[in-house]
């Protein structure tokens, strides 16, 4: 076997072009950070296909990751282990003749499709007591430090030391796709800043979108509100004190996100799936942070991130808590719009200097 040395991933060339299959999780964010698990499984085996099991909401982002083959779109229900469901996937699993699966969530029920489809090599952490399921457990999760190091592991020999840095997880999206969905919705060719409100979870969404997005189109700026059917009623109240210059892009097709943040010059969001679409894309994107640690959950995409928190670190943060539950939600408050198109502003110069 020629083992070489990667960026400190192992690279192993012995022939074998079974496929891989990657069980990744299902947040947009983080599906979004398991490409970093393609790119190192890619140089581990560069001779072996690469496929993701996706949900139908993440599916159009496997079309814009590198070394994805395809994507297994199967949806599972949440609530119900749904026998039927798991058999139908494992006997398209089974027609693909994966070598490999790796199993990224914990969860008893992500590893039982992979086991009914008999994939020889089945692994993840142990968790939930998924003996059988997962025949090449792996021990030691705890001790890693960050969600991206514990998923990237996987990918890695059993023991082998965590590289010093990760591949940063990609999105490519060709130009004259973008072209073609700014004419389709009327957008003009200036600069624009998109905004993303949303997020799962109110504590991590920021106060003063509506007034960021005045004060942006009154300094010439076409603002756009991308985000989900969710986040529909903010893009409402940030559209009617933004005034004609902002525009509701909020849909139903995640595909419309991806091209937003594609498009725009510079991406405006919360701790948030959008906000790792918009970094691996490469677009400027500014992350605001409040109740969660840009350490652990900031885009790995380096300098196409500017990261945001409030000038002054409360006692409780971060807190890592979906509902503020104390200090009135100050970590974001004390955030101001004023700070935050300054900012944008400052990141736009030096776009073009």
């Amino acid at each position: 076997m020629n083992i070489n040395s990667i960026d400190g991933i192992e690279t192993e060339d012995a022939g074998d072009t079974r496929p891989i299959l990657i069980v990744p999780y299902m947040w947009i964010g983080d599906f979004v950070r398991g490409h970093t698990v393609v790119r190192v499984l890619r140089k581990r085996w560069p001779n072996r296909p690469v496929d993701l099991l996706v949900t139908s909401l993440c599916a159009p982002l496997v079309d814009y990751m590198p070394g994805v083959r395809s994507g297994i779109v199967w949806d599972l229900p949440r609530s119900r282990l749904s026998v039927a469901r798991q058999r139908g996937l494992a006997a398209e699993l089974r027609a693909n003749g994966y070598g490999t699966a790796l199993v990224l969530p914990r969860t008893w029920k992500a590893a039982i499709a992979p086991a009914l489809a008999g994939i020889p090599e089945r692994v993840g952490f142990f968790g939930e007591a998924r003996f059988g399921l997962i025949n090449r457990m792996r021990w030691g999760e705890k001790a890693l430090p960050r969600f991206i190091d514990k998923n990237a592991a996987l990918a890695l020999q059993d023991g082998a030391k965590l590289p010093p840095e990760w591949p940063v997880p990609q999105l490519r999206v060709p130009q004259d796709e973008i072209d073609r969905w700014r004419q389709a919705n009327g957008l003009g060719s200036g600069p624009a800043v998109a905004l993303a409100p949303g997020s799962v979870g109110a504590s991590k969404r920021w106060t003063y979108y509506p007034q960021a997005a005045k004060l942006l189109a009154e300094r010439g700026l076409d603002v756009w509100v991308v985000g989900g059917p969710g986040e529909k009623p903010l893009a409402h109240e940030i559209t009617a004190i933004g005034g004609p210059r902002v525009r509701d892009l909020t849909g139903t097709d995640l595909r419309n996100g991806i091209l937003a943040m594609a498009a725009a010059d510079i991406a405006i969001s919360n701790d948030s799936g959008l906000m790792h679409i918009a970094a691996a894309i490469g677009t400027r994107t500014m992350g605001i942070f409040g109740p969660t640690s840009p350490y652990l959950w900031a885009p790995l995409n380096g300098l196409a991130a500017t990261v945001l928190q409030t000038k002054t670190v409360l006692p409780c943060q971060p807190c890592q808590r979906t509902v503020c539950t104390m200090n009135d939600h100050r970590c974001m408050r004390d955030i101001s719009a004023s700070d935050v198109v300054e900012i944008t502003q400052r990141v736009l110069r030096e776009a073009t200097t």
